[in-house]
């Protein structure tokens, strides 16, 4: 157990990850929209596939963020056996 002491370094690597999710939270159900939009054209297949893998990032980098950041507070499971 980390003993009450937040690991700051971690700490801020997790939030920086979770800031960096924000950009693709709001980035991936516009263009998945703007796809819907245009189903006609070519253009509903790239806005489609551009939203979808926005969206997996921001899943990705804030499931990251927030298990980085529960690091940083609870620490490093050890065999203090």
């Amino acid at each position: 157990m980390n003993q009450g002491k937040t690991d700051i370094r971690i700490l801020k690597k997790g939030i920086v990850r979770l800031i960096i999710s924000l950009p693709f939270l709001v980035l991936g159900p516009i263009l998945i929209t703007l796809s819907r939009l245009n189903k006609e054209t070519f253009v509903f297949y790239i806005f489609f596939v551009l939203g979808v893998t926005a969206a997996i990032t921001a899943v990705y980098f804030a499931f990251s963020g927030i298990n980085t950041i529960i690091k940083s507070i609870f620490g490093e499971a050890k065999n203090n056996r």
